[in-house]
C-alpha cells in the first residue's frame, strides 16, 4: 500500500479541535516515548446499527475492553472518509480506586462532536463473541463479514488494526493506530481520560 492506509485502501471509515479534554492533556506522542508492546482494537457492526469498539491485548486473547459506542456505523463510515478520525471517551468518576479502562459511564466524542453516553461491558454477547472469533487470525484489516442470515441492519464491517498505547497518567491514555506502510502519522486515534 502506499501512503494511504487502512482507510483509503478501502475508503471506508473534521479533526477533534474542542469539546473534549482529553487531546489537551495529552498531545501526541514522540517516536521515542511510544511503548514496544501494541494493543488490537476492533471497531464493527452492523452498516444499520451502532459501533462496538473491542480493545485487547493481542488478536487471540480475551477482551479488556468492550463498549458499544452511541454512534451508527454509518456515521463512522462518514468520518473515516475524511482520513482522519479521532474518538474520545470520558468519565467523569468520584473515585480513584479503579484502573482507568475499568471505568463504566463514558461520555463519547467523535472528531470534536458530543456522541452521548456509554456503559463498558463485562460480557460480550453472541454478535460480538463470533465477530471475535472470525477475527481471530487477523492482525490488521477492513472490510465486510459473511453473515449467516440476512438482516434489516444490513452487512456487518469491521476496522481492525494494532494500537501504539501512550500512558499519559493514571487518569489519562491514548491510542494511536500504526499505520500498515510505516508511513505518515495516525489516522485513527483513541484518547480515554478521567475527569475528577
Amino acid at each position: 500500500m502506499g501512503g494511504g492506509g487502512i482507510f483509503r485502501m478501502f475508503k471506508l471509515f473534521p479533526m477533534l479541535t474542542s469539546g473534549c479534554k482529553v487531546v489537551a492533556l495529552l498531545g501526541r506522542p514522540s517516536k521515542g516515548s511510544l511503548p514496544d508492546k501494541a494493543t488490537t482494537i476492533t471497531l464493527f457492526g452492523y452498516r444499520r446499527g451502532r459501533v462496538s469498539l473491542v480493545m485487547q491485548e493481542d488478536p487471540r486473547s480475551p477482551p479488556t475492553f468492550l463498549i458499544e459506542l452511541p454512534m451508527l456505523t454509518s456515521s463512522l463510515h462518514r468520518e473515516m472518509a475524511s482520513g482522519l478520525v479521532k474518538i474520545a471517551l470520558e468519565s467523569e468518576t468520584r473515585t480513584q480506586k479503579k484502573k482507568l479502562i475499568e471505568e463504566y459511564v463514558w461520555a463519547v466524542y467523535c472528531n470534536g462532536r458530543k456522541s452521548g453516553y456509554s456503559i463498558r461491558r463485562k460480557q460480550i454477547s453472541d454478535d460480538e463473541g463470533r465477530v471475535m472469533q472470525i477475527l481471530r487470525g487477523v492482525s490488521m484489516g477492513a472490510g465486510v463479514l459473511p453473515c449467516d442470515k440476512e438482516t434489516a441492519e444490513g452487512e456487518m464491517t469491521y476496522l481492525r488494526a494494532r494500537f501504539e498505547r501512550v500512558v499519559g497518567s493514571k487518569d489519562s491514555e491514548a491510542l494511536y493506530m500504526i499505520n500498515p506502510d510505516g508511513t505518515g502519522g495516525p489516522e485513527l486515534s483513541i484518547f480515554l481520560v478521567r475527569i475528577k
